[in-house]
């Protein structure tokens, strides 16, 4: 049973992203420890892939670096199990149809559900063409995040009233990274979802202050930082989970 609804049991959720791998599998799970320390209710992990094409810069150089490293999708799979023995927050995967589909579809959710995986976000996958790969991670009972972005319009309460776990609010076009700001209209998105869905929503996509955070909290049922976090990891390092646990307590903190 997927453990997400866990993450907003208590109020609004703070989802915390990183690269698997970057700058090690080692230094990767004392990071997420962290932010687990720091409050974050959920860990969104990256499986580095040679072209991630939803992310910008920062997580790309994240995925160059991660694969560098010699990070595969096995140690990623190793290292979620060696989290398990510490941690039981929810955990899920952010990676590409290529490598899943390369892993085998049942080899990979029968891992996931083996290691502790309890969901994955799959950018590129065509809504049109999920059903296969929806089934296999049924049947594991791995949840399969769904993306709605501000250009899903007429299908915003299809995509909503199939989701499972939490939906994926995309709050800005173009790919990830910290932005100045968001203009979207959120509001009238989120409106949209809660209209055909219980399942509880998150935001992401350029939130990086902690101002940022609180406005999303206001509407959603929690909020995803990804850029900010590998820009920390990025500056400092095998020495990042001091900043990271302060980054995320301040983050966690204005939206509780």
């Amino acid at each position: 049973m997927s453990k997400i609804k866990n993450a907003f049991k208590n109020g609004k959720a703070f989802i915390a992203f990183l690269t698997a791998g970057d700058p090690s599998i080692e230094k990767t799970e004392e990071f997420i420890l962290e932010m687990v320390k720091a409050g974050a209710d959920l860990i969104e992990i990256g499986i580095p892939f040679s072209d991630p094409i939803a992310e910008g810069a920062v997580i790309q150089s994240a995925n160059v670096r991660a694969l560098n490293a010699g990070t595969t999708t096995d140690k990623v799979f190793e290292l979620v199990k060696s989290v398990r023995t510490k941690t039981d927050v929810p955990i899920v995967f952010l990676t590409y149809l290529n490598p899943v589909f390369k892993y085998g579809f049942d080899r990979f959710f029968k891992t996931c559900s083996e290691t502790g995986v309890d969901g994955i976000i799959i950018p590129d996958m065509p809504y049109n063409e999920k059903s296969e790969c929806f089934a296999v991670a049924e049947k594991y009972g791995v949840d399969i995040i769904s993306m709605i972005a501000p250009t899903s319009d007429q299908r915003i309460k299809e995509i909503a009233s199939q989701a499972k776990g939490f939906v994926y609010v995309v709050s800005s076009m173009g790919v990830t990274g910290v932005r100045s700001e968001i203009t979207t209209d959120l509001n009238t998105i989120l409106k949209s979802i809660k209209s055909a869905t219980s399942t509880p929503t998150a935001i992401g996509f350029g939130i990086s202050t902690p101002e940022q955070a609180k406005e999303m909290a206001k509407i959603a049922d929690g909020v995803i930082v990804g850029s900010a976090i590998v820009k920390i990891i990025e500056k400092y390092g095998d020495e990042a989970g001091t900043y990271l646990y302060e980054y995320v307590k301040s983050m966690k903190s204005s939206i509780s």
